[in-house]
Protein backbone atom coordinates (compact mmCIF):
# COMPACT_ATOMS: atom_id res chain seq x y z
CA UNK A 1 0.00 0.00 0.00
CA UNK A 2 2.95 2.58 1.07
CA UNK A 3 4.60 1.71 -2.10
CA UNK A 4 1.95 2.31 -4.43
CA UNK A 5 1.33 5.48 -2.26
CA UNK A 6 4.90 6.69 -2.50
CA UNK A 7 4.37 5.71 -6.53
CA UNK A 8 1.75 7.33 -7.27
CA UNK A 9 3.06 10.40 -5.41
CA UNK A 10 6.38 10.62 -7.48
CA UNK A 11 4.71 10.04 -10.88
CA UNK A 12 2.37 13.61 -9.55
CA UNK A 13 5.77 15.70 -8.54
CA UNK A 14 7.54 14.60 -11.66
CA UNK A 15 4.38 15.87 -13.68
CA UNK A 16 4.10 18.75 -12.05
CA UNK A 17 7.87 19.53 -12.86
CA UNK A 18 7.25 19.03 -16.34
CA UNK A 19 4.03 20.89 -16.73
CA UNK A 20 6.16 23.32 -15.25
CA UNK A 21 8.96 23.50 -17.56
CA UNK A 22 6.70 23.35 -20.60
CA UNK A 23 4.90 26.60 -19.52
CA UNK A 24 8.82 28.32 -18.98
CA UNK A 25 9.24 26.91 -22.70
CA UNK A 26 5.88 27.90 -24.05
CA UNK A 27 6.62 31.61 -22.16
CA UNK A 28 10.18 31.74 -24.21
CA UNK A 29 8.57 30.33 -27.40
CA UNK A 30 5.80 33.08 -27.66
CA UNK A 31 8.34 35.98 -26.63
CA UNK A 32 10.88 35.01 -29.01
CA UNK A 33 8.25 34.40 -31.78
CA UNK A 34 6.60 38.25 -31.34
CA UNK A 35 10.19 39.30 -30.86
CA UNK A 36 11.27 38.20 -33.75
CA UNK A 37 8.81 40.37 -36.15
CA UNK A 38 10.74 43.09 -34.80
CA UNK A 39 14.30 42.19 -35.63
CA UNK A 40 12.91 41.81 -39.04
CA UNK A 41 12.71 45.43 -39.46
CA UNK A 42 15.71 46.59 -37.08
CA UNK A 43 18.66 44.55 -36.26
CA UNK A 44 19.46 43.58 -32.83
CA UNK A 45 22.85 45.28 -32.60
CA UNK A 46 20.80 48.58 -32.95
CA UNK A 47 18.09 48.11 -30.80
CA UNK A 48 20.68 47.02 -27.84
CA UNK A 49 22.89 49.89 -28.40
CA UNK A 50 20.77 52.87 -29.75
CA UNK A 51 19.94 55.28 -27.12
CA UNK A 52 16.52 56.84 -28.84
CA UNK A 53 13.29 55.45 -27.52
CA UNK A 54 10.41 56.96 -29.28
CA UNK A 55 7.73 54.55 -31.05
CA UNK A 56 5.61 57.61 -32.50
CA UNK A 57 8.55 57.99 -34.99
CA UNK A 58 10.90 55.73 -37.61
CA UNK A 59 11.66 52.55 -36.07
CA UNK A 60 15.22 53.32 -36.43
CA UNK A 61 14.03 55.63 -32.89
CA UNK A 62 13.19 52.21 -31.01
CA UNK A 63 16.17 51.44 -28.83
CA UNK A 64 16.97 50.72 -25.28
CA UNK A 65 20.01 51.09 -24.32
CA UNK A 66 19.47 53.93 -21.88
CA UNK A 67 16.44 51.56 -20.49
CA UNK A 68 19.26 48.40 -19.97
CA UNK A 69 21.40 50.85 -18.49
CA UNK A 70 18.57 52.09 -16.22
CA UNK A 71 17.38 48.81 -15.56
CA UNK A 72 21.14 47.46 -14.52
CA UNK A 73 21.82 50.76 -12.37
CA UNK A 74 18.90 50.51 -10.26
CA UNK A 75 19.55 46.59 -9.41
CA UNK A 76 22.78 47.48 -8.24
CA UNK A 77 22.50 50.21 -6.60
CA UNK A 78 20.00 48.32 -4.74
CA UNK A 79 21.78 44.82 -4.40
CA UNK A 80 25.28 47.25 -2.97
CA UNK A 81 22.72 49.11 -0.03
CA UNK A 82 21.07 46.02 0.59
CA UNK A 83 23.81 43.36 0.54
CA UNK A 84 25.65 44.37 3.86
CA UNK A 85 22.39 44.58 5.72
CA UNK A 86 21.47 40.99 4.66
CA UNK A 87 24.30 39.65 5.52
CA UNK A 88 24.84 41.21 8.80
CA UNK A 89 20.69 40.40 9.66
CA UNK A 90 21.58 36.76 8.93
CA UNK A 91 24.82 36.35 11.06
CA UNK A 92 22.62 38.13 13.79
CA UNK A 93 19.67 36.07 13.16
CA UNK A 94 22.13 32.85 12.91
CA UNK A 95 24.36 33.03 16.24
CA UNK A 96 23.15 35.97 18.87
CA UNK A 97 19.50 35.42 18.11
CA UNK A 98 17.85 32.28 19.92
CA UNK A 99 13.95 30.46 20.58
CA UNK A 100 11.23 32.82 20.33
CA UNK A 101 12.64 35.91 19.09
CA UNK A 102 14.28 34.18 16.12
CA UNK A 103 11.19 33.01 15.03
CA UNK A 104 9.58 35.97 15.61
CA UNK A 105 12.13 37.71 13.65
CA UNK A 106 12.08 35.69 10.73
CA UNK A 107 8.62 35.56 10.66
CA UNK A 108 8.26 39.55 10.33
CA UNK A 109 11.09 39.18 7.61
CA UNK A 110 8.51 36.57 5.84
CA UNK A 111 6.01 39.44 5.99
CA UNK A 112 8.13 42.03 4.59
CA UNK A 113 8.39 39.67 1.28
CA UNK A 114 4.83 39.21 0.82
CA UNK A 115 3.85 43.18 0.80
CA UNK A 116 2.46 43.90 -2.82
CA UNK A 117 5.09 45.59 -4.71
CA UNK A 118 2.72 48.68 -5.21
CA UNK A 119 2.54 49.39 -1.76
CA UNK A 120 5.88 49.52 -1.43
CA UNK A 121 5.85 52.10 -4.41
CA UNK A 122 3.31 53.89 -2.67
CA UNK A 123 5.25 54.41 0.30
CA UNK A 124 8.58 55.22 -1.57
CA UNK A 125 6.37 57.96 -3.49
CA UNK A 126 5.18 59.52 0.14
CA UNK A 127 8.62 59.34 2.09
CA UNK A 128 11.28 58.63 -0.06
CA UNK A 129 10.80 60.94 -3.49
CA UNK A 130 9.10 63.97 -0.79
CA UNK A 131 12.13 63.50 1.33
CA UNK A 132 14.64 64.00 -1.53
CA UNK A 133 12.46 66.81 -2.71
CA UNK A 134 11.28 68.88 0.62
CA UNK A 135 14.86 68.02 3.08
CA UNK A 136 18.07 67.60 0.56
CA UNK A 137 16.00 70.30 -2.04
CA UNK A 138 16.35 67.87 -4.78
CA UNK A 139 14.57 69.48 -8.27
CA UNK A 140 12.87 66.15 -8.40
CA UNK A 141 12.74 63.37 -5.83
CA UNK A 142 12.40 60.58 -8.58
CA UNK A 143 15.62 59.25 -9.50
CA UNK A 144 17.73 55.95 -9.57
CA UNK A 145 19.15 56.35 -5.77
CA UNK A 146 14.92 57.28 -4.92
CA UNK A 147 14.53 53.55 -7.18
CA UNK A 148 17.47 51.89 -5.55
CA UNK A 149 16.93 52.37 -1.73
CA UNK A 150 12.98 51.51 -2.29
CA UNK A 151 14.29 47.82 -3.91
CA UNK A 152 17.06 47.39 -1.50
CA UNK A 153 14.05 47.20 1.12
CA UNK A 154 12.12 44.96 -1.33
CA UNK A 155 14.78 42.34 -1.56
CA UNK A 156 16.13 42.59 1.71
CA UNK A 157 14.14 39.52 2.88
CA UNK A 158 15.62 37.19 0.29
CA UNK A 159 18.74 38.05 0.94
CA UNK A 160 18.32 37.80 4.56
CA UNK A 161 16.44 34.39 4.47
CA UNK A 162 18.73 33.24 1.86
CA UNK A 163 22.26 33.81 4.14
CA UNK A 164 20.40 32.99 7.40
CA UNK A 165 19.77 29.26 6.16
CA UNK A 166 23.25 28.89 5.13
CA UNK A 167 25.05 30.53 8.26
CA UNK A 168 22.63 28.67 10.73
CA UNK A 169 23.76 24.90 9.26
CA UNK A 170 27.16 26.07 9.41
CA UNK A 171 27.42 27.62 12.59
CA UNK A 172 25.69 24.19 14.12
CA UNK A 173 28.28 22.41 12.29
CA UNK A 174 30.94 24.25 14.01
CA UNK A 175 29.70 25.28 17.22
CA UNK A 176 30.54 21.89 19.66
CA UNK A 177 34.68 21.90 18.05
CA UNK A 178 34.31 25.88 19.11
CA UNK A 179 33.26 25.96 22.74
CA UNK A 180 35.91 22.90 22.62
CA UNK A 181 38.33 25.48 21.79
CA UNK A 182 36.73 28.24 23.88
CA UNK A 183 36.43 30.46 20.81
CA UNK A 184 34.03 33.49 20.90
CA UNK A 185 31.14 33.74 18.76
CA UNK A 186 32.83 37.11 17.57
CA UNK A 187 35.90 34.98 16.11
CA UNK A 188 33.53 32.21 14.88
CA UNK A 189 31.65 34.53 12.64
CA UNK A 190 34.43 36.75 11.31
CA UNK A 191 36.76 33.13 10.62
CA UNK A 192 34.64 30.64 10.40
CA UNK A 193 30.80 31.16 9.41
CA UNK A 194 31.50 34.32 7.01
CA UNK A 195 34.11 32.90 4.88
CA UNK A 196 32.41 29.50 4.69
CA UNK A 197 28.70 31.18 3.86
CA UNK A 198 30.11 32.53 0.40
CA UNK A 199 28.36 30.37 -1.78
CA UNK A 200 24.97 31.34 0.00
CA UNK A 201 25.65 35.08 0.04
CA UNK A 202 26.11 34.41 -3.80
CA UNK A 203 23.14 32.45 -4.28
CA UNK A 204 21.30 35.46 -2.16
CA UNK A 205 22.35 37.88 -5.14
CA UNK A 206 21.46 36.19 -7.46
CA UNK A 207 17.71 35.27 -5.96
CA UNK A 208 17.67 39.41 -5.06
CA UNK A 209 19.05 40.59 -8.40
CA UNK A 210 16.66 39.06 -10.49
CA UNK A 211 13.38 40.05 -8.30
CA UNK A 212 15.11 43.61 -8.61
CA UNK A 213 15.67 43.61 -12.08
CA UNK A 214 12.17 42.26 -12.76
CA UNK A 215 10.25 44.59 -10.63
CA UNK A 216 7.46 46.76 -12.34
CA UNK A 217 5.26 48.44 -10.03
CA UNK A 218 7.40 50.12 -7.21
CA UNK A 219 10.24 51.34 -9.51
CA UNK A 220 8.05 52.98 -12.00
CA UNK A 221 6.13 54.95 -9.19
CA UNK A 222 9.32 56.51 -7.94
CA UNK A 223 12.20 56.94 -10.96
CA UNK A 224 10.32 58.85 -13.14
CA UNK A 225 10.21 56.95 -16.24
CA UNK A 226 12.37 58.64 -18.69
CA UNK A 227 14.34 56.53 -21.13
CA UNK A 228 17.09 59.08 -20.52
CA UNK A 229 20.87 58.49 -20.00
CA UNK A 230 20.61 56.95 -16.30
CA UNK A 231 22.30 59.39 -13.51
CA UNK A 232 22.35 58.69 -9.89
CA UNK A 233 19.90 61.58 -9.04
CA UNK A 234 18.23 61.62 -12.45
CA UNK A 235 15.12 60.02 -13.50
CA UNK A 236 15.82 56.75 -15.65
CA UNK A 237 13.50 54.16 -16.50
CA UNK A 238 13.67 50.35 -16.38
CA UNK A 239 12.74 47.45 -19.11
CA UNK A 240 9.69 45.85 -17.03
CA UNK A 241 8.57 49.36 -15.94
CA UNK A 242 8.40 50.54 -19.90
CA UNK A 243 6.80 47.26 -20.73
CA UNK A 244 3.75 47.91 -18.29
CA UNK A 245 3.65 51.65 -19.26
CA UNK A 246 3.29 51.12 -22.92
CA UNK A 247 1.85 47.69 -23.53
CA UNK A 248 -1.63 48.78 -22.89
CA UNK A 249 -1.31 51.37 -26.10
CA UNK A 250 0.72 50.04 -28.20
CA UNK A 251 -1.52 48.80 -30.84
CA UNK A 252 -1.13 44.82 -31.29
CA UNK A 253 0.76 43.55 -34.62
CA UNK A 254 2.51 47.02 -34.78
CA UNK A 255 6.10 47.42 -34.69
CA UNK A 256 5.80 49.38 -31.42
CA UNK A 257 3.85 46.06 -30.24
CA UNK A 258 6.35 43.46 -31.12
CA UNK A 259 9.42 45.93 -29.96
CA UNK A 260 8.16 46.15 -26.23
CA UNK A 261 8.22 41.74 -26.95
CA UNK A 262 11.89 42.43 -28.15
CA UNK A 263 12.76 44.55 -24.31
CA UNK A 264 11.13 41.50 -22.63
CA UNK A 265 13.46 39.18 -24.36
CA UNK A 266 16.18 41.03 -23.87
CA UNK A 267 15.97 41.39 -20.52
CA UNK A 268 15.47 37.63 -20.26
CA UNK A 269 18.72 37.49 -21.82
CA UNK A 270 20.42 39.58 -19.24
CA UNK A 271 19.29 37.55 -16.53
CA UNK A 272 19.97 34.26 -17.91
CA UNK A 273 23.98 35.93 -18.79
CA UNK A 274 23.92 37.50 -15.02
CA UNK A 275 23.14 33.79 -13.77
CA UNK A 276 25.65 32.18 -15.90
CA UNK A 277 28.30 34.99 -14.31
CA UNK A 278 27.49 33.83 -11.29
CA UNK A 279 27.22 30.72 -11.23
CA UNK A 280 30.72 30.31 -12.63
CA UNK A 281 31.86 32.19 -9.64
CA UNK A 282 30.67 29.86 -7.41
CA UNK A 283 31.62 27.06 -9.02
CA UNK A 284 34.82 28.77 -8.35
CA UNK A 285 34.66 29.07 -5.04
CA UNK A 286 33.89 25.67 -4.60
CA UNK A 287 36.81 24.38 -6.44
CA UNK A 288 39.13 26.74 -4.06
Amino acid sequence: MYKLIDKIFDTVIKLLTLFSLLILVFIIIFIFKESIVFFKEVSILKFITGRKWNPLKSPTDLSILNIILGTLYVSFVAIIIALPIGVGTGLLLSIYTNGKWKVITRGIIDILAGIPSVVYGFIGLLVIVKFFEAVLDFPTGESVLAGGILLSVMILPYIISTCSETMDNIYKENLFSSEALGTSKIYMARKIVLPESKKGIIAAVILALGRAMGETMAVMMVMGNTPISPKLLKRAQTIPSLIALEMGMAEVGSLHYHALFASGLVLMVMLLIINIIFYYIKKGIHVR
